[in-house]
C-alpha cells in the first residue's frame, strides 16, 4: 500500500489488517526511517507474513519491555502502519529489518494470535489547517530544536535540515520526536496525539526542557574544559620552565622543596619505624602533581614529624641540694611536693635512666600555688617546661588527634605540646584535670589513661601521627581542686599530693616574700610597705580564703590607687597600717573571730570542710510545743539529715542518763537548723556537733562558745573519725577558737597541722559521746525566781 493512498481526513472508517510486529524500547513515528532487530519467533513470522504479501506491518510497543511474549493486552492500541524496505539475515539467527513508518492506527481487533500477531486497525488521517498559529508553532519549534542540535552531541546535524523540510506541524512534530533523548511513555504520548496542532504544542514544551538540561549540560562542560585547558597550561608552564632552570642552573622551588625535607628527615634523630612511614610519605608526595590537594595533607604531616623531639632531651639538675633551695626560693611551705621532687632527683642520680618518671597529682583549694609550683619544678630540674589545661574538654580527638581522612586534622594536644617542648623529657602539667568533661564526641578522660600509664606511655597513640611516640621520659604534673570527678582508673595511675590552706602566719610570709615585691615592681612603687598587723588584717577581713589570690588582688588594688595618687601629686603614706585600709579596700568583707559573744543553750559550733580550705558551721536547736516532729533545714543533704535522726535517737534512748525526761520528745517539736541556707551543706562530720546541740537545748545547758567540733555519731554514741583535718582545725583557728573536739581516731593526723597551730589550740580527743558532752556543756543557766503575789502585797 503506498502511502498517498492510505491519508485522508480524521479516522478512516473501513479497517485494515496487517500483521503485528510488538517492540520494545522503541517507538516508531511517521515518515521515519529506522532499523529493528527481530528475533521472537512471533515477531519472525509476523514479518515473514508481511513479505509474503505487501510489505506493510502495524508495529506496536509494549508496555513492559521485559516480557518476552506479550499479550495484547500488554501492547499500546495505537502503533504505526510501516512498509518493510530490507531484510537481512544475521549470522547469530536474528533477523535486521529497515522499516519506513506510514501513518498512525489504531488497533480494533486482534484477528490472529496463534503463531504471529494479526490485527484489524482504523488508519488515523491527518489535516491541518493553514492559520498563523500553526506558522508560529513551526517557527518556535524550529528555533528550539536548531539550538538542541547545536548543543547536543548526540543529535546529528542533518536532523535540524529533515526537520526544516517537513511539510505539516504534525510530520514536523514526528521529525523531532524521533530524534529527541525522550522517554518510552513521552514518546508514546505523542504518537497517541493525534490532533497536529496539539503535538506540536505538547513537544514544544518538551523541546523546551531539553534545552534547559542541554544548556546546563554545555555550561558545565565549558567549566570543566577551563579546568583542564588551565591545568593543562599549567603543566606546559612548569615544563617549560622546569626545563629553562635545568638550562640555567636553577633548581624548581617544589623539587627544591621536596629535597630540603628529605635532608631534613636524614638530619633528624627518629626512630627507623618514623623513618620508613616519612619515606613513604615523601614518595607519595614525588609522584604527586603539584596541585592536587592531597599534597598540602602530606606536606602537614611530614611537618611534624621533623618537628617533633625523637631523641633530643635535656640534662637535669643532678645536685640534691640546689634543687631543694630552687624550690625553697621560688614557694614557701609545700614540704611534701618539695621532697617528693628532691626524692626522685637523688633517686635518678643513683639509679640513672632505670627510674621511671613520677606522674603526680597535686590537689587543693584554688590560688594554693599548685601551678605555679610545676614551673618552679621545671626550672629546678633544668626541664623545659609546658601547660596544657583540660578544664572544658569535652572531645577525645583533643588527646589523640583526629585521622587525616578529615580535611583540617591535627595531632591532639599531648603531641602538639611535645613539639613545643622541643625535648622528650619536659615538665609536663595537665592541668584542670577534674575539669575533664564527656559526651557523644567520646571520654578525654579515658584517652588520658594510656598518656598517664607508665607501662603503655612509652608506645602512645596518636591518630594523626599513626606511629608509636614515646612519653615514658616526661615528668607529667596534673591538677586538681578535688578528685570526685576524677574516674578512679586515672586516679590510680596518680600519684596524689595534696595542697592544704595556708594559715595565717604562711599568707603573711608569703605576701611579704612574694606577692607584695611582685605588686610593688608591676605597679612601680619601689618604697611601698606594709606593716605584719595591715597584712593580718587584711589576711582576716577582706581576703577569707584557703589561697592566696584574694590576698595579692587587696594588695594589687592597694598599689593601683597608691599610684594614682603619686600620679596626681598628692601627699600619700608610703607605708600600709590597719588604719588606712578602710580608705582603699573599704569596710571589712569578713568577720574575723565568729565564735558568738556569749554562751547559749542550743547552739553549738561545728568545723566542716569545704573546696576552700574549711570553716566554721553553727547548728541550732529550737524547742516548740508539739507532736515530737524533727524539722530539719538549712539545704542539708542526705547524710546530714540522717546524722541528725542518729543524733536525736541518741538523745531519745540516753535521756535519763542525760537528765531529759522522756515525755519531753513527744511534746516537742525539734527544729534544728544550719544557717546560711543559700549553701548546700552534707556529711557525717557534723553529728557529735548536732549531737551536743540538742542536749543542750533539752538540758538547758549552754555550749562553751571557744569550742568547736567534729565527729560522726553512732546510735550507741560512739564518735568515728573523720576526713580533711587540717583544713578543719585550720579553720578553726582563723575562727578564733579556743578548744576543738575531735575523734581519737585522728590523733595520728595531728603532725599534718603546723606547729603554730597547734599551740595555739587545744585538743581534745574523745571516743564517745559522753566524753563530749562534759567537755562542751556548761552548768544549767540559774531560773529565775518569781515573786510571790502574798509576799508582794504584804511588803
Amino acid at each position: 500500500m503506498e502511502q498517498k493512498e492510505i491519508m485522508g481526513s480524521e479516522e478512516a472508517s473501513e479497517l485494515v489488517e496487517y500483521p503485528l510486529l510488538a517492540v520494545r524500547d522503541a517507538v516508531v513515528f511517521p515518515h521515519m526511517m529506522i532499523p529493528l532487530f527481530v528475533g521472537r519467533d512471533r515477531s519472525l513470522r509476523a514479518v515473514d507474513e508481511s513479505l509474503d504479501s505487501d510489505h506493510c506491518i502495524i508495529i506496536v510497543t509494549q508496555k513492559d519491555p521485559d516480557l518476552q511474549d506479550p499479550a495484547p493486552e500488554d501492547m499500546y492500541d495505537v502503533g504505526t502502519i510501516a512498509s518493510i524496505a530490507r531484510m537481512l539475515r544475521m549470522p547469530d539467527g536474528t533477523t535486521s529489518i529497515l522499516v519506513e513508518g506510514l501513518q498512525r492506527a489504531r488497533i480494533a481487533e486482534y484477528t490472529q494470535t496463534h503463531g504471529s500477531y494479526r490485527v484489524k486497525a482504523s488508519p488515523i488521517f491527518e489535516k491541518v489547517e493553514e492559520q498563523p498559529l500553526t506558522e508560529a508553532l513551526i517557527r518556535a519549534a524550529l528555533a528550539l530544536f536548531e539550538k538542541c542540535v547545536q548543543l547536543s552531541r548526540s543529535l546529528p546535524e542533518d536532523a535540524f535540515v529533515t526537520a526544516m523540510n517537513a511539510e505539516d506541524a504534525g510530520w514536523l512534530a514526528d521529525v523531532i520526536a524521533s530524534h529527541l533523548n525522550l522517554d518510552i511513555e513521552e514518546r508514546q504520548e505523542i504518537l497517541e496525539t493525534l490532533d497536529p496542532i496539539l503535538r506540536l504544542q505538547k513537544l514544544s514544551v518538551l523541546l523546551a526542557k531539553e534545552l534547559d538540561v542541554l544548556e546546563l549540560e554545555d555550561h558545565i562542560q565549558s567549566q570543566v574544559q577551563d579546568e583542564v585547558d588551565k591545568s593543562q597550561r599549567e603543566f606546559v608552564l612548569r615544563e617549560q620552565m622546569r626545563i629553562i632552570q635545568a638550562e640555567l642552573g636553577e633548581m624548581d622551588p617544589l623539587v627544591a622543596e621536596k629535597n630540603e625535607l628529605r635532608e631534613q628527615i636524614d638530619a633528624t634523630s627518629m626512630p627507623e619505624e618514623v623513618r620508613e612511614k616519612a619515606g613513604k610519605e615523601l614518595a607519595r608526595l614525588d609522584a604527586m602533581p603539584p596541585m592536587s590537594p592531597e599534597t598540602g595533607v602530606i606536606r602537614s604531616y611530614l611537618d611534624w614529624l621533623i618537628d617533633l623531639p625523637w631523641t633530643e632531651k635535656t640534662k637535669d639538675n643532678a645536685d640534691v641540694s640546689d634543687v631543694a633551695k630552687l624550690l625553697d626560693q621560688e614557694h614557701y611551705g609545700l614540704p611534701k611536693a618539695k621532697e617528693r621532687i628532691v626524692e626522685y632527683i637523688a633517686v635518678r642520680k643513683l639509679a640513672g635512666d632505670k627510674m621511671r618518671s613520677p606522674i603526680l597529682c597535686f590537689v587543693g583549694p584554688p590560688g594554693t600555688g599548685k601551678t605555679s609550683l610545676g614551673k618552679s619544678i621545671g626550672k629546678a630540674l633544668g626541664r623545659n617546661f609546658v601547660r596544657v589545661s583540660l578544664g572544658g574538654i569535652r572531645d577525645e580527638a583533643e588527646i589523640r588527634g583526629h585521622r587525616r581522612t578529615y580535611i583540617g586534622a591535627l595531632p591532639g594536644r599531648i603531641i602538639q605540646t611535645m613539639r613545643r617542648a622541643k625535648s622528650i623529657n619536659p615538665v609536663f602539667m595537665l592541668d584542670e584535670i577534674d575539669k575533664v568533661g564527656t559526651d557523644f564526641r567520646g571520654d578525654p578522660a579515658s584517652a588520658l589513661l594510656e598518656v598517664l600509664d607508665p607501662e603503655q606511655n612509652h608506645a602512645f597513640s596518636d591518630h594523626y601521627l599513626d606511629v608509636d611516640y614515646d612519653l615514658s621520659k616526661v615528668m607529667f604534673i596534673t591538677t586538681a581542686n578535688f578528685l570526685d570527678p576524677v574516674p578512679p582508673a586515672l586516679e590510680d595511675r596518680m600519684e596524689v599530693i595534696e595542697f592544704p590552706g595556708y594559715i595565717e602566719e604562711e599568707k603573711v610570709e608569703i605576701a611579704k616574700r612574694f606577692l607584695i615585691p611582685r605588686q610593688r615592681e608591676e605597679h612601680g612603687l619601689k618604697d611601698l610597705r606594709f606593716s605584719d598587723q595591715a597584712l593580718r588584717r587584711i589576711i582576716r577581713e577582706y581576703s577569707l580564703e584557703a589561697g592566696v589570690r584574694n590576698l595579692e588582688r587587696s594588695i594589687a588594688t592597694i598599689c593601683r590607687k597608691v599610684a594614682r595618687a603619686i600620679a596626681e601629686r598628692k601627699k600619700v603614706a608610703r607605708t600600709i597600717t590597719p588604719q588606712s585600709l578602710m580608705k582603699y579596700l573599704g569596710p571589712p568583707q569578713y568577720s574575723y573571730g565568729i565564735i558568738e559573744d556569749k554562751d547559749e543553750v542550743g547552739l553549738a559550733t561545728g568545723i566542716a570542710w569545704t573546696a576552700a580550705g574549711g570553716d566554721t558551721m553553727a547548728v541550732e536547736v529550737s524547742l516548740m510545743e508539739g507532736k515530737g516532729n524533727l524539722i530539719l533545714t538549712g539545704q542539708l543533704g542526705e547524710v546530714m539529715q540522717e546524722s541528725a535522726q542518729a543524733a536525736l535517737s541518741y538523745t531519745r534512748s540516753h535521756a535519763a542518763a542525760l537528765g531529759v525526761k522522756k515525755s519531753k520528745f513527744d511534746k516537742l517539736d525539734i527544729h534544728i537548723h544550719v544557717p546560711e541556707g543559700a549553701i548546700p551543706k552534707d556529711g557525717p562530720s557534723a553529728g557529735i556537733t548536732i549531737a551536743t546541740a540538742l542536749v543542750s537545748a533539752l538540758s538547758k545547758r549552754p555550749v562553751h562558745r571557744e569550742l568547736g567540733m567534729t565527729g560522726e555519731i553512732t546510735l550507741r554514741g560512739r564518735v568515728l573519725g573523720i576526713g580533711g583535718l587540717r583544713e578543719k582545725v585550720l579553720a578553726a583557728h582563723r575562727a578564733g577558737l579556743k578548744r576543738v573536739v575531735l575523734p581519737k581516731k585522728n590523733e595520728k593526723d595531728l603532725q599534718d597541722i603546723p606547729r603554730k597551730v597547734r599551740k595555739d589550740l587545744e585538743f581534745i580527743f574523745v571516743d564517745r559521746m559522753e566524753e563530749v558532752l562534759p567537755v562542751a556543756l556548761m552548768p544549767p543557766l540559774p531560773a529565775r525566781r518569781r515573786k510571790s503575789p502574798r509576799s508582794g502585797a504584804a511588803s
